[in-house]
């Protein structure tokens, strides 16, 4: 099995390495994409921060999970082990914050801003309806004033006949309840002038919040879509200013704390003693209603006036890699893919951890307990082999003697070399 796991993972180193190239190329890709929309200048020092910024993380990946893959599955001390783990941990998080949350911003920049301007889209389009109903709600004042108006020139007709006094005619009293009356449908008709003008104005309003929407939802490139966006949220701030000012409810909370407050009675300008202390009496009368009268309209314009005047926030515009940030919790697949891109690796690197371990557990010495009968007979032929060589090493080898030489023993060759001597002229014959 360890030979197999070693020839696996020699098959695999080139992958391997292609693998972290590609996803460091990857990376790098989509950092450049998200980095360019952060940066501003002239296009071309842009288009080359951001090119070396995208190869600076691409060549920091690839040399880190590198190196793990090369030591970390073969470091066997438990403290080193952690420390070098630590060490994965702590540059897992540096990739992450910079190139992950970059690599997001490209994938999701352009649906980040949308969002962004979908959100802003709501807030306004709450901020007019607000406005609007604060405006109608001004309208809803007209019956109530309306009614006082026509009892106040009732009350002035009743008088001419002497109702009040008791003696008809033009007096004080009905110069008093006329004004009244007058002050009343004045205000009465700048409630309608006001109500035409909220109509007007609030068609205009949802005319804009119409445009937005169809900014939101539409094609073409998200920064022009988000500039146009800004322009007409710039009107439509304008709108919804024109309208709180077209209210009429503080108006009619002024004008009726100023009728309760300010009443100034007029005098009697009867003939008799008698007729002027009837038409002080009610004009003492008159001043009570008017005092209950406005009260009452006071309060029903403080309810409508509530909190004060609505006021739309300024639209903010922001850059991709800012909105992926702002809303990263509706993008977490593009959160998930983009981190993944970056710390793929890490998942490699246990992965040979776990196959080198497995390799030197292979090549430890088996135990006596879990050998099998196969181990335990080649076991056992291998040590009778050492025994034997060791045997025949230890066995002592007999001396061998030198033989004597002599002329005898010359060589056959030799006395084929030797010329045999001729008998001479004197020599005897026998």
């Amino acid at each position: 099995m360890a030979s197999a796991l070693r020839a696996g993972v020699a098959g695999l180193d080139v992958t391997l390495r292609l693998t972290l190239g590609i996803l460091a190329l990857a990376s790098g890709v989509y950092t450049y994409l998200g980095v360019r929309d952060l940066l501003d200048g002239a296009p071309v020092l842009t288009f080359f921060a951001a090119l070396i910024y995208s190869a600076a993380v691409s060549v920091a990946i690839y040399a880190f999970w590198t190196m793990l893959m090369q030591f970390l599955p073969h470091v066997r001390e438990t403290a080193s082990r952690i420390w070098l783990f630590g060490a994965m941990v702590l540059g897992s998080l540096m990739i992450v914050a910079m190139s992950s949350w970059l690599n997001a911003a490209a994938l999701a920049g352009a649906a980040a801003i949308e969002q962004h301007l979908a959100v802003t889209l709501q807030d306004y389009t709450r901020d007019l309806d607000r406005s609007h109903n604060r405006a109608l709600g001004a309208q809803s004042l007209l019956p109530d004033i309306q009614l006082a108006s026509a009892r106040f020139s009732r009350l002035a007709e009743a008088e001419r006949s002497g109702a009040l006094t008791g003696t008809g005619g033009s007096g004080t009293v009905v110069q008093l309840l006329s004004q009244m009356s007058n002050q009343l449908d004045d205000l009465g008709r700048q409630l309608v002038e006001s109500g035409t003008r909220t109509e007007q104005l609030y068609t205009d309003g949802s005319a804009q919040i119409a445009k937005m929407r169809e900014l939101v939802s539409g094609s073409g490139a998200i920064k022009e879509r988000s500039d146009a966006f800004g322009a007409e949220a710039l009107r439509l701030i304008g709108t919804i200013a024109a309208m709180e000012q077209s209210s009429m409810a503080p108006a009619v909370k002024r004008a009726a704390d100023d009728m309760g407050r300010g009443f100034i009675a007029p005098a009697a300008d009867g003939r008799t003693p008698d007729l002027a202390g009837r038409q002080n009496a009610v004009v003492g009368n008159v001043e009570k209603a008017v005092a209950v009268q406005a009260r009452a309209l006071s309060q029903a314009a403080d309810g409508i006036v509530g909190d004060g005047p609505v006021e739309p926030a300024r639209f903010q515009p922001l850059s991709t890699a800012e909105a992926v940030l702002r809303y990263a919790g509706d993008f977490l697949p593009s959160w998930a893919g983009a981190i993944s891109i970056d710390l793929l690796p890490a998942v490699l690197v246990l992965a040979l951890c776990v196959v080198h371990a497995a390799i030197r557990r292979e090549d430890d010495p088996t135990d006596a307990e879990s050998m099998t009968a196969a181990q335990l007979l080649t076991a056992m032929r291998l040590l009778r082999e050492v025994e034997d060589e060791r045997q025949i090493a230890a066995t002592p080898q007999p001396a061998v003697e030198p033989a004597e030489t002599g002329p005898a023993d010359l060589p056959a060759a030799h006395s084929s070399t030797v010329t045999p001597l001729q008998p001479g002229r004197g020599a005897k014959k026998e």
